[in-house]
Parts: structure tokens; sequence; C-alpha cells
């Protein structure tokens, strides 16, 4: 239409119901297209959650067998040979817990990380709201995590049998592993989101992620409780400590951990806690909100960079 101003071609379009390519959506907007597009979340997490293992022999079973084994080496080494309990009654509950939880968190940051950069021919062949992969990629950890889950509560119960533990008994706090799962995933959905706009922009990231990841595993009490040893042997005096201290307790990978430890173990160092609660929460509403703004304010250059 070369006898036509550009205005008048915008009018058009807005007659006709065209949108333009490659431009951010209004941030309301952005969330009502996100959420039309649940079905097509589903599909893809489900379908990403099968195809993982499918070519394997054992197949959908490697999704329970990997947490057994990561756990089964941490508890051998560090709860057996080496001894680390560090006041904890029942080394292998913990350990256990630890492990099969923080690979939900370290799963979902290296998939989101990888949701935008390693789909570019998707991203230049449809136009659809892009969050819709993090989303997604952190969804199929979860349907992954799902039967992983119940057999660590297996697990966790079985520990209760060996001779120096005392007995693991289901009570009600069991009731709240739901909640404290779904406030890790939302959490999760927060990271996930600022990993790919990271990783989109500077791909070079991806390649410091699992450093990371195993600094935070060890920092965050995943096999040994590190929080113990900075209570009882750190000592740096004054406003120091009390900083160290809260930072430790407090830091949102830890916080999680404790959740979901403080509602199956029946540890007296780790009794259910409102203020863990509370942390939770924010911690999880904090990430997602932040980290989905992020994300959209880049929107437009997803697939294009």
């Amino acid at each position: 239409m070369p006898s036509t101003t550009s205005a008048e071609r915008l009018a058009l379009a807005q007659k006709y119901g065209l949108k333009p390519l490659n431009v951010r959506p209004a941030l309301g907007e952005y969330i009502r297209d996100v959420a039309r597009r649940w079905p097509f979340i589903r599909v893809m997490a489900s379908s990403t959650a099968y195809a993982k293992n499918q070519n394997n022999y054992l197949g959908q079973l490697w999704a329970v067998l990997n947490p057994i084994l990561n756990a089964a080496v941490y508890v051998l080494i560090f709860g057996i040979i080496l001894g680390v309990s560090r006041g904890v009654e029942n080394t292998v509950a913990f350990i256990v817990i630890g492990v099969f939880m923080f690979r939900f968190v370290e799963a979902s940051v290296t998939g989101g990380a990888k949701s935008i950069s390693g789909k570019s021919q998707l991203l230049r062949s449809l136009h659809f709201p892009r969050a819709v992969l993090p989303i997604s990629s952190v969804l199929s950890q979860l349907a992954t995590l799902i039967p992983a889950i119940l057999v660590m509560c297996v697990i966790v119960l079985l520990s209760g049998f060996m001779a120096d533990y005392s007995p693991e008994r289901v009570t009600w706090w069991w009731l709240l592993l739901p909640a404290a799962v779904a406030l890790l995933c939302l959490f999760n959905m927060g990271v996930a989101f600022i990993m790919a706009r990271l990783v989109a922009t500077t791909p070079d990231l991806d390649n410091v992620i699992s450093f990371v990841m195993r600094l935070v595993m060890y920092a965050s009490g995943v096999i040994f409780p590190v929080t113990n040893y900075v209570h009882q042997d750190l000592d740096l005096g004054g406003w120091r400590q009390t900083a160290v201290e809260l930072l430790f307790d407090y830091q949102p990978v830890s916080v999680y951990l404790y959740l979901v430890r403080s509602t199956l173990m029946s540890e007296e160092t780790i009794q259910p806690d409102g203020t863990m609660w509370i942390m939770g929460g924010v911690w999880a509403v904090l990430f997602f909100v932040i980290g989905f703004i992020v994300f959209w304010r880049a929107e437009e250059r997803y697939g294009r960079d």
C-alpha cells in the first residue's frame, strides 16, 4: 500500500485486529495473553517431562532413580563415611530430602536458562508470549518431581527403622508438604524468568551456572546442616555474626529445605516455624513478580538477539 501513510496503515491494522510483531505489549495485556496459553503450557510441560527419558531402557523410572542414586552417594560419603551430622539425629532423611528438593531447584534454574537460548527456531517461527517457555520448563520439572516426592517420603519413613535413628511417623504436618512444594515451584519460576533473560542476552553465563549451583548447594545445607555450623562454630563477633546467621538462616533455598524437612521429620531442631513459612511466601512472591517483570521487559528481543 505505497499510497498510504504510516498512520493510515496503523489505523487499518487496528481496524482488522492486526498486532505488530516484536513489540513488547503492556504488562496487563501480556499477563492475560500468558494466561490464555495455559493449555499450551500444560501440554508443553508434560511432553517435555515425558520425552526426557523416553529413549532409555528404564524410561520414566529414571525420574526417580536419578535423585535416589544422588542421595545414596551423599549419604554414603557424608552420612556414613565422614559422619557429618552436626546435631541431626536422622542423617539419612536429612540428606535425602535435601538432595531431592535441591535437584528440583537446580533443574529449574538450568532449564529456565536454556528455555529461550535453546529454542531460537521456535521463537522465530511462532508468535506467542515468551514467558510460556520458562513456565513450561519449571512445570516439566515439577511433573518429574511428583513421583520422586512419593519415593522420598517412603525413604524418610524407612530411615526411622535404622538402629541409630528415632522412628519417623506420618503426622498432620505432612499435609503441609504440597504447600511447601508449591511455594518452591513459584520461587523456581521467578528464578527461571531471570536466568532465561540473562542467558538469552549473555550466553556465556550458561557456563557459570553449574559452579554457582554447587556453591548454593553447600551454602544451603543440602547434605549437612550448615546453619548449625554458623551458629555454633563461626565467631565473627557483633553485627557481622548476626548478619551471617540471618543470611544462612533465611536465604531462599535454605528456607524451602527447612519447610519440607520440618513437615516430614521429627527432629527437635527442625520444627514447623511460622517465621519460615512467612519467609517462604515472601521469597516466592517476590522472586516471581520481579522475575516476571524482568523477563517481560525484554520480550521484544527474544529470538532476535
